[in-house]
């Protein structure tokens, strides 16, 4: 007796499209101006934009790069190029238009793609562009209107070309140091990983993007929207709007990365605002201190869901709410067990796997881990062995399982003494009552030795000097640690993926 034949691959795109044809006239989609999509009206737009892109030669083993802000326009786009079997590249916001040149390029782009929030940024970069054609979604100055020219044809269903192994797309590190890498992604375990629900997120879900649909925010949509729920979509983080949001539309699920989790803490609307809605609120990306966890505990109840989890690999631990009580080492708070369906070792320099409690590189072993970076086979071996990826973080594992994160492997301050982990500090000043925000760096002397900055967003109505700070880390963690320079800033800059962007710190602050 034999098995039966194996299943046709069935795509997210076509998953995703049969739930919203199942309910045409629920409301799926409110935009950030109001407008409100249908589940049949998303499913029409997106298998009629799929159908025209086809026609036009934009199909399998093409790249389109979106150039788009969190709209409506800028999910069917999405959709619609994965169902036709094109590969997708997000041209990220806040990024120099010379680098999304040079983006572009590595990719070898057929298409841009570009909706009405990113006018400015495509005047500035589509001249630096040598070939690929450009189509607006939407009227507009830039290319014709492929939206206008996809509603012209019947909304028929499109059936999608593509099967586990093609690309989905090459997603770039939103890393605060370097180079963008591109990080491919296939059809597989892209819709594998998307299908998996999000515990707690609402039934049904309804899920605020406040973040960039072009990041994890977007993997979050495709969730909600698989699981019969909807999406709120916010042009920009402002945690004022986002508290207005959450009340006004019943919102039960949100994405934040630390720092705007603590400027939602800081908001003076925060006390006023009805969020019984809210189910579940995700934070990770970057360190969060166990002194802003408490405090956001107290303010939002057991409903905090920390991640751990890579671009190169989607996701590797969750902490659930009564795991934040779990610490380690001086009161850091863990990210959680691993997820059941991957394994996680703490190896060190040799390769050697660590016991618990010892301090090494964090590596994972996952179905969903990428298959590489984009046509960087060299940098590809250094990180994957043995279907081992090798994260870059180090961290330890202790005697329940549990993980914990203490820094970047590479990301290290050299400093007369030892070496000093840039989110060790981190995690002490935000422990300190007049510290709302920070981000801590190196900068080298014309003597080639590295200091300590800090950079500081002071909490309203404290102004730090370094005479506060600098005995705080020291009476915690040892002189080796304490900043040598302080720098009160009102806000900090961001990179395109909402981290403290350390490089532009230091080159505007030091002139290094």
């Amino acid at each position: 007796m034999t098995d039966g034949p194996t299943p046709a691959f069935v795509p997210y795109t076509q998953t995703l499209l049969d739930a919203l044809a199942a309910a045409p006239d629920r409301p799926v989609v409110t935009a950030a101006d109001g407008r409100r999509l249908t589940g049949g009206e998303l499913c029409a737009r997106t298998h009629r934009l799929a159908a025209e892109l086809a026609a036009r030669g934009f199909g399998p083993g093409t790249t389109v790069c979106l150039l788009t802000g969190n709209t409506p326009e800028a999910l069917t786009a999405r959709y619609a190029a994965h169902h036709a079997g094109a590969r997708v590249v997000h041209l990220y916001e806040g990024m120099a238009p010379a680098v999304l040149a040079r983006i572009a390029e590595s990719v070898e782009t057929t298409l841009v793609l570009v909706d009405p929030t990113r006018h400015g940024t495509a005047a500035e970069l589509l001249p630096l562009l040598d070939g690929p054609a450009v189509l607006g979604l939407g009227s507009g100055r830039f290319g014709e209107d492929v939206v206008a020219a996809a509603g012209r044809r019947e909304p028929v269903p499109f059936p999608s070309p593509v099967g586990p192994e093609d690309d989905l797309g090459i997603q770039h590190t939103g890393g605060t140091t370097g180079i963008p890498k591109g990080i491919r992604t296939v059809h597989g375990p892209y819709s594998r990983g998307v299908a998996i629900p999000v515990a707690e997120a609402g039934d049904p879900p309804r899920y605020l993007a406040c973040t960039p649909l072009a990041r994890l925010s977007g993997f979050l949509t495709d969730k909600a929207l698989l699981r019969g729920g909807s999406v709120v979509l916010q042009l920009t983080f402002d945690p004022g709007e986002v508290l207005a949001a959450v009340a006004r539309e019943r919102v039960t699920h949100i994405w934040l990365l630390p720092p705007l989790l603590h400027r939602l803490l800081d908001h003076p609307a925060l006390a006023s605002t009805d969020l019984s809605s809210l189910t579940r609120i995700t934070y990770g990306g970057s360190p969060a201190s166990a002194a802003r966890l408490r405090q956001a505990a107290e303010v939002f109840g057991p409903i905090l869901y920390g991640w751990y989890a890579q671009s190169e690999v989607p996701a590797i631990s969750e902490a659930a709410p009564h795991e934040h009580s779990v610490t380690g080492h001086d009161g850091r708070v863990t990210v959680g067990r691993p997820l059941p369906w991957l394994e996680v070792a703490v190896r060190d320099e040799a390769g050697r796997t660590l016991p618990p409690g010892e301090e090494g590189e964090i590596e994972v072993r996952s179905p969903v881990v990428m298959p590489g970076y984009w046509k960087q086979p060299e940098l590809t071996a250094q990180v994957l062995r043995d279907g081992w990826l090798r994260t870059g973080d180090l961290g330890y594992l202790d005697a329940d399982g549990y993980l914990f994160v203490v820094g970047r492997r590479r990301n290290v301050i050299v400093v007369v003494g030892g070496h000093v982990h840039p989110t060790e500090v981190e995690e002490l000043l935000l422990a300190h009552p007049s510290v709302a925000q920070c981000a801590v760096f190196g900068v080298r002397d014309t003597d080639e030795t590295e200091h300590v900055h800090a950079a500081v967003v002071p909490t309203p109505g404290h102004h730090p000097t370094l005479e506060d700070l600098r005995p705080f880390v020291t009476a915690r963690q040892g002189p080796l640690y304490a900043p040598e320079t302080l720098h009160l800033l009102p806000d900090l800059p961001l990179t395109s993926a909402g981290k403290p962007d350390t490089e532009h710190l230091r080159t505007t602050l030091t002139g290094t």
